[in-house]
């Protein structure tokens, strides 16, 4: 297996590493603080190019590889997690579900707008009573004569009051359970649709995260994401690729907390001291750890792209990948003691952005549920 990235890849790494040391590593630690979602930024990402990276390019996109969109997240999350997850969710979620599943119609009517960044997508499939439990989801969507009429309240969910673009998942069969559940594009000006409540959260407070709440909202026939009942299937394929994107993001994090450990250690050689040997020896833990998740990132990455399954591999990449950047940001704080406890300490912040990262996109115990029923029914050949 060759590990070695392919030239247009390494343009695209080393483009997202120079906007991100210009535009987003100075301005990080303000936008956390105030807890304020960086649009300008945003807008200008979308204007080079990088929020519809992986759209084909008949919708304005660039038609580029999945570990190209990885690094893509990875590269802004080292500077920025929330900013990050704003690329992983647009992009992965709700641009790439209009993509896949939509009509020719509707994909040339978002989202080219969607690649340029001139409208964002929120992608809502959580309420306040599912999360992994996905099937368990309550909004309704009735047909009626003019369409459909949809009902309900969706929590956490990101650019849920900056969107312009709502991918809804409803059930529309409710004695189907999962096999009752469709697809809906919602635009923001729609009648019935508000953003409820914002979400105050531990970490990633640059990222715009709130209630989504439809009543009485009426769409046209039109606005079904591919057919009827079909929602549930394409959320799945959907969160395959999605927990692709969030292990590169977690990765990102991961090594932005490592890479400010090695600038602490190589400071504190200054003046050596007993405990400088066992900080050496975390830091290379860090890095194994690290590198671990990210070979099997590149590993689903791969799959994805030759059109094989990757289910399994992604849900791996995303559990050894969160698993490895939460013991690596921790690890980052105990180490530099009283010195990453204020507030603009990078590490502080990587800390706490850190840990959605074992609960976004199904949690780590909903992985290791999808990796064992892999291997029970022999889907994981390579082992």
């Amino acid at each position: 297996m060759d590990f070695a990235l392919t030239d247009e890849q390494r343009r695209i790494q080393d483009a997202i590493r120079d906007f991100g040391e210009r535009e987003v590593k100075p301005y990080a630690a303000a936008w956390d603080r105030d807890e304020a979602f960086p649009r300008e930024v945003v807008a200008r990402l979308g204007a080079l190019g990088f929020l519809g990276l992986g759209l084909p390019p008949d919708v304005g996109g660039r038609g580029a590889d999945a570990l190209a969109c990885a690094l893509v997240v990875e590269g802004v999350a080292r500077y920025d997690a929330s900013l990050g997850l704003t690329v992983a969710s647009h992009a992965g979620l709700a641009s790439g579900h209009i993509n896949q599943f939509a009509s020719d119609a509707m994909r040339r009517r978002y989202l080219p707008r969607l690649a340029r960044g001139e409208w964002l997508g929120a992608w809502c499939l959580t309420e306040p009573g599912s999360g992994s439990d996905a099937a368990g989801l309550c909004t309704r969507a009735v047909r009626d004569a003019d369409g459909w009429l949809l009902t309900g309240t969706k929590m956490f969910i990101t650019q849920g009051s900056v969107g312009h673009v709502y991918v809804v998942l409803a059930s529309t069969a409710p004695e189907l359970g999962q096999r009752g559940i469709s697809a809906f594009v919602v635009e923001r000006d729609t009648p019935g649709l508000r953003s409820g409540r914002k979400i105050e959260k531990l970490g990633l407070r640059a990222s715009d995260t709130a209630e989504v709440i439809l009543d009485n909202v009426r769409v046209p026939p039109g606005q079904l994401i591919g057919e009827e009942n079909r929602g549930y299937k394409q959320a799945l394929r959907i969160l395959d690729g999605g927990r692709i994107s969030i292990a590169a993001w977690c990765h990102g994090i991961g090594r932005g907390a490592l890479e400010e450990s090695i600038a602490y250690v190589r400071e504190r050689r200054r003046c050596p001291s007993p405990a400088l040997r066992g900080m050496e020896s975390t830091l290379a833990e860090m890095a194994m750890r690290l590198e671990a998740g990210r070979v099997l990132l590149c590993r689903a990455a791969h799959l994805k792209d030759a059109g094989r399954p990757f289910r399994a591999a992604a849900s791996m990449a995303k559990l050894v990948c969160s698993e490895a950047t939460m013991w690596a940001t921790t690890r980052a704080v105990q180490f530099q003691g009283g010195a990453s406890a204020g507030r603009d300490q990078p590490v502080e912040r990587y800390l706490r952005d850190a840990k959605l990262g074992e609960i976004g996109e199904g949690t780590s115990e909903m992985q290791r549920r999808v990796i064992a029923r892999a291997l029970l029914s022999g889907g994981l050949p390579t082992l």
